[in-house]
């Protein structure tokens, strides 16, 4: 029953959309409120919890094996669609110049200069690799949304 409170407390404390850093603090400390042995704090960093997924275009949390895409906003789950797609057909590491016409964005810097700012924030945290500068695909282990590599 405790660990059932504290995930549902956290859950609403998430959709106050907390920052970043505030919300590891107040989950350390709804953790150690509610713990069982009377104190100590819960072990978090194992297991994917809805503390973990991110909110709608807010942050991107580091790849784990387990993560599914829905973890992800819809603009990023879009991008690795888009590059699992391009490693199914045996296709090479896709630009951001091709992701912007792939997506039928208008191929001008501030549009592409955005999508590159997406898939390094990916490339960052393990869902997709940059084999060389500017080219992205899907990291080695990351599945498909369905959860076929």
């Amino acid at each position: 029953m405790p660990g059932h409170c504290a995930d549902s407390a956290c859950r609403h404390l998430r959709s106050c959309c907390l920052p970043g850093q505030e919300w590891g603090i107040v989950r350390r400390r709804v953790d150690t409120v509610l713990a069982p042995d009377g104190g100590g704090t819960a072990d978090t960093k194992d297991a994917p919890g809805p503390w973990d997924a991110a909110k709608p275009k807010s942050q991107v949390p580091v790849w784990r094996a387990g993560f599914s895409w829905s973890v992800l906003s819809v603009d990023y789950q879009r991008i690795l669609q888009t590059l699992v797609d391009r490693l199914r057909l045996g296709q090479n590491p896709l630009t951001c110049q091709e992701m912007a016409a792939v997506f039928g964005m208008e191929v001008v810097p501030a549009r592409v200069e955005a999508l590159r700012s997406k898939a390094k924030r990916l490339v960052a945290r393990g869902w997709p690799a940059e084999p060389a500068p500017g080219r992205f695909t899907l990291s080695p282990g990351v599945a498909g949304p369905d959860g076929a590599a």
